[in-house]
């Protein structure tokens, strides 16, 4: 099932392996973002086929998604951190 507050990684393209936080979901597309190349204002749009999911969901990134609250590219970046992926690549 997917929802809004997942993090997912690509399976295509040029960000292929990187991780990602859905931020919205539309009919075959979900747009991403990663807070830091991918910002909240300007998410990546992929089809649901490119994508990988995992079962890891973020209740109060998605509250605030859902609610349309104010949120913070240091909120995906956050979540991303505690869920431990994208670490390596930022330290170097």
């Amino acid at each position: 099932m997917i929802s809004v507050g997942q993090i997912v990684f690509s399976k295509n393209g040029r960000d292929k392996g990187k991780a990602f936080v859905i931020i919205n979901i539309s009919s075959e597309y979900v747009f991403l973002a990663d807070g830091k190349l991918r910002v909240v204002d300007r998410p990546k749009k992929k089809k649901l086929k490119h994508i990988q999911l995992t079962k890891f969901i973020d209740q109060d990134l998605k509250n605030k998604l859902l609610n349309a609250e104010y949120t913070l590219d240091s909120d995906i970046r956050k979540v991303l951190l505690l869920f431990g992926v994208n670490r390596c690549k930022e330290e170097v």
